[in-house]
């Protein structure tokens, strides 16, 4: 595989045409190697338009979707970032050159290990990694200017909303197969938040301690 081929046509035939048209998220995923983080079995698969498995029946997204996601948030270098669901690290290291600092939050510390060995490979080293359930809030008496969880919620809890300083935006994908929808929620002030409907898409859900500890996925 001509890999710089491949990334090319990626941005060029999958992300671009799903109305990602920031320069600067475009120049972002052309520079940063998404098929360093693709479990090697699937590595042939890195650039293709569809979700890929990780351990524990979670994906990394395809990458348009990332690319809406990101152009969506329109991340600022002072920015402070929590993601939800670390999962490969891919999105991690995107978020991570676009912001200040990221404190990324996964439920499988197998998942944690490897994210954090590929962004340590790359010198990305403003982020933290943690090991624990975030659906519901995360440390919740820090504020961060950006949210983004990486799988689906049935409902999203309203605790997540209370973390974002204001000004701030949260990323989710909200709702079950097979109607899912992408929502950005911006915190105008203390008490007003705009909810905008992005796009309907479908993602497998973020992994919580309930559904963990009954193998539920």
């Amino acid at each position: 595989m001509n890999i710089e081929q491949a990334r090319f046509n990626m941005i060029e035939q999958q992300i671009r045409p799903w109305e990602v048209l920031d320069q600067q998220v475009l120049d972002l995923m052309s520079q940063v190697p998404r098929e360093k983080f693709v479990p090697e079995t699937y590595r042939h698969l890195a650039f293709t338009d569809t979700p890929i498995p990780l351990a524990h029946d979670q994906v990394m997204m395809p990458p348009k979707l990332e690319g809406r996601l990101l152009q969506a948030l329109m991340l600022h270098p002072k920015d402070t970032v929590l993601e939800i669901g670390t999962g490969s690290g891919y999105l991690t290291a995107l978020l991570a050159k676009s912001a200040r600092h990221v404190d990324s939050v996964d439920i499988f510390e197998d998942l944690v290990n490897t994210a954090n060995t590929q962004l340590n490979a790359l010198n990305i080293n403003n982020f933290s990694l943690n090991v624990g359930d975030a659906v519901n809030g995360w440390q919740t008496d820090t504020r961060y200017d950006v949210i983004v969880l990486t799988g689906s919620v049935p409902v999203l809890n309203p605790q997540l909303k209370e973390q974002l300083n204001e000004g701030g935006c949260l990323f989710a994908i909200v709702g079950e197969e097979p109607v899912m929808q992408a929502y950005l929620i911006n915190r105008i002030s203390e008490d007003e938040f705009d909810t905008e409907v992005l796009f309907e898409t479908s993602l497998p859900p973020l992994v919580d301690k309930l559904r963990s500890d009954h193998f539920v996925l």
